[in-house]
């Protein structure tokens, strides 16, 4: 498996026990948004024109991408817990695979999509620049978290 798709997972995992453990969700989630718009905006050096039709495209990606990770696999992690996991039939194992499957093939879709769309409103080069910029983010993120629960 690549470091990036463990980072991935990692941040994935990370992200969602902050938010799983919080009350004020929603104004962590705002706070974590803002940070990385203001990040993305600084390392994307986005014109006017772009960034006009790029933060619609963008933020809609983003928060579909959120509630697919968020609701859904919040409800996975919960049967994959050790007590459950040993508990489950078969079939049921089976039935929460295809389920898990399910939402991949959709994040999978969302980004395609997504790609799809920024190639209408963004060169190639910002559009990689995007991706890297979020690895950047998430890293920096990750690192943030750790140093905080470090302490």
């Amino acid at each position: 498996m690549k470091i990036k798709n463990i980072l991935a997972l990692l941040l994935f995992l990370v992200t969602f026990s902050f938010y799983a453990q919080n009350d004020k969700t929603d104004e962590k989630r705002e706070k974590i948004k803002a940070f990385k718009v203001s990040f993305l905006t600084t390392e994307l050096e986005l014109t006017p024109a772009e960034a006009e039709k790029f933060w619609p495209i963008y933020n809609a990606y983003d928060d579909k991408q959120f509630e697919l990770r968020h609701d859904k696999m919040k409800t996975y992690l919960k049967k994959l817990d050790d007590d459950n996991i040993n508990s489950i039939s078969e079939k049921e194992a089976v039935t929460l695979l295809s389920q898990i499957e399910c939402t991949d093939k959709e994040l999978y879709l969302l980004r395609e999509k997504f790609m799809t769309n920024l190639k209408k409103v963004l060169p190639a080069k910002k559009i990689l620049k995007l991706k890297k910029s979020e690895d950047d983010f998430n890293r920096k993120l990750l690192k943030q978290y750790r140093d905080k629960a470090g302490k």
